[in-house]
């Protein structure tokens, strides 16, 4: 499905808008319809009938699909454009569902990727997987909405944020699954307020991606006496994130599997420190900016933070290398590089779209 506020498919809208502005025509197709876009989709077995000699087909791979046998069927230069797919045992003790699609996810990998003209990964991280798959031919390019920079903070959401927000603010960007490790950061948060700062609070931004690990973060925060001190917020718009930029003293992400990590791009942008868990594409996004930790124990993380919240040099050397560090991702060329990785396939094979 094609969703609004969902980093894929904001990035395939992007993807399409930057394709038209080229003089090339696009069209998105699904699996299934989402009622807030479907004016923008058509059911991918209508491709069918709308054909052309010469389509590049693109497909936005980052979970279980049945177009994913459908692609393989058909004669089109295929590319696959490789959005990282959470391993399953993740979700193993909390969703048998989700576990199941995320196997059939990573077997239709092996699958797809061996056929596929090209493989375009958004890290190096991922890369290696599309590699490991078997696909034959790989590049890199950045998740194009890291490239878009936040819009003006909120004002009436900043004064409730400041209002509810203790001495210190941490915050913790990601959908609620079992990946990203939000439980990790409460029980930092936990330590933090027993040892250093009782009036520390923490914000955590995303959707419930898994209702009962999201519903088992809320009790865990309220077993440990934190239900005032740690906020919940999902379905924002990006105003009312640059408003949680705004507030927080640094941005806390513990995630044991990232193949991007866009709120890393994001807390750079807007100067918030970072205190980060060394796991997947982080290290490769981050560089030498924030505090990279191979550890992930309550008392580590609430030292890291206390640091970099605490003392002027520390949040200084924090942030030390941002701006340098967006440069070499080269995020503001992704939508460039895309396209021009796009037309290549397409000009391989021929006249098409």
């Amino acid at each position: 499905m094609l969703h609004h506020h969902d980093a894929v498919g904001e990035h395939t809208m992007a993807l399409q808008a930057l394709l038209r502005a080229e003089g090339v025509a696009s069209k998105i197709y699904s699996e299934l319809p989402d009622p807030h876009t479907a004016d923008r989709t058509s059911p991918y077995l209508d491709y069918e009938a709308e054909a052309d000699p010469g389509d590049v087909l693109v497909y936005q791979f980052a979970t279980e699909s049945a177009m994913a046998g459908w692609l393989l069927r058909r004669d089109n230069p295929l590319v696959i454009n490789y959005h990282s797919v959470t391993p399953p045992q993740f979700f193993a003790p909390w969703n048998l569902g989700i576990t199941q699609i995320q196997t059939a996810c990573l077997q239709e990998l092996t699958v797809v990727a061996p056929g596929a003209t090209l493989g375009i990964a958004v890290s190096e991280f991922d890369r290696a997987e599309l590699l490991e798959a078997g696909c034959p031919a790989t590049e890199v390019v950045p998740v194009l909405t890291a490239g878009r920079p936040l819009p003006p903070a909120d004002a009436s959401f900043g004064r409730w944020l400041q209002s509810v927000a203790g001495s210190t603010t941490w915050l913790s960007v990601g959908r609620l699954a079992p990946n990203k490790s939000h439980h990790l950061a409460i029980a930092a948060l936990f330590a933090h307020r027993m040892a250093t700062d009782p009036s520390a609070t923490l914000i955590v931004v995303g959707s419930p991606a898994e209702p009962h690990y999201a519903a088992a973060l809320r009790h865990y925060a309220a077993q440990l006496g934190l239900g005032d001190a740690v906020r919940f917020l999902s379905g924002i718009s990006e105003a009312e994130l640059a408003a949680c930029y705004e507030v927080a003293d640094v941005l806390v992400m513990l995630s044991a599997h990232e193949g991007f990590g866009v709120p890393l791009v994001e807390a750079m942008r807007q100067g918030v420190p970072i205190v980060a868990r060394d796991a997947g594409a982080v290290g490769e996004v981050l560089g030498d900016v924030g505090v990279l930790l191979s550890g992930t124990g309550p008392l580590e993380v609430a030292a890291a933070v206390q640091s970099v919240s605490g003392d002027p040099e520390a949040r200084e050397r924090a942030l030390a290398g941002a701006d340098e560090q967006l440069q070499r991702l080269a995020i503001g060329s992704a939508g460039k590089r895309l396209v021009e990785a796009l037309l290549a396939v397409a000009g391989a094979g021929g006249e098409g779209r």
